[in-house]
């Protein structure tokens, strides 16, 4: 959360102490940040988008959306598929259809299949994002007092490792609607082909024709 709230770990800094709450409720907040990473495994790139309003399946797509748009489609011109390895709830929920009802929005606008693979409950740890992005962000962010959405932004860009990673940050401003529902006719009409090998965990989006 953004304001003047306590948060864990030591910073060495040349300034005096700063006198902050020792709660973080909300009602003492200025704002919240909410950072969606994405990492890219051949390149030890991280890409984070920041909201500002709702963690949603719709704020998950746009963070694709943006990292295909920007990076992505320039990086792997002659892709014809996209693999993302996810954890199994929250935005992306594996049992969830609206993620995949925005998936399958998301991909009929790009125009490129993407094929989910989620960790099941529990095994989200061997996910390599929570190894090789994650922790690095969170050492950056250490005891640092969040003054503004841009100072997150601006600190988290400046995680590195002596292995090489590199990580772009953006901001998404847009407020995202909560408790929307999955509509009626989306089962009958999607192009999401599920694996036949766990398929509550393994599937693909496809591009609907038009």
């Amino acid at each position: 959360m953004i304001g003047q709230l306590y948060r864990e770990g030591q910073l060495y800094t040349q300034e005096g102490g700063v006198e902050v709450f020792d709660h973080d409720w909300k009602s003492l907040a200025d704002g919240v940040v909410i950072p969606h990473g994405l990492y890219d495994l051949a390149l030890n790139i991280g890409y984070v988008h920041i909201g500002t309003s709702h963690d949603t399946s719709e704020f998950a797509c746009e963070a694709i959306r943006q990292w295909w748009n920007k990076h992505g489609s320039q990086q792997y011109q002659t892709a014809g598929s996209i693999l993302l390895l996810c954890d199994g709830g929250g935005s992306n929920s594996s049992r969830q259809y609206l993620f995949k009802q925005d998936l399958q929005a998301l991909v009929n606008e790009l125009g490129i299949e993407i094929r989910i693979a989620h960790y099941p409950p529990y095994t989200s740890k061997y996910n390599p994002i929570e190894h090789r992005l994650f922790p690095h962000l969170t050492r950056v962010c250490q005891g640092v007092i969040f003054e503004s959405v841009e100072m997150v932004k601006d600190l988290m860009a400046k995680a590195k490792t002596q292995t090489g990673l590199k990580v772009f940050t953006a901001v998404l401003n847009q407020v995202y609607q909560t408790g929307r529902k999955v509509t009626e006719e989306f089962k009958q009409t999607m192009e999401i082909v599920f694996d036949d090998y766990l398929p509550q965990w393994n599937y693909t989006a496809k591009p609907q024709e038009v």
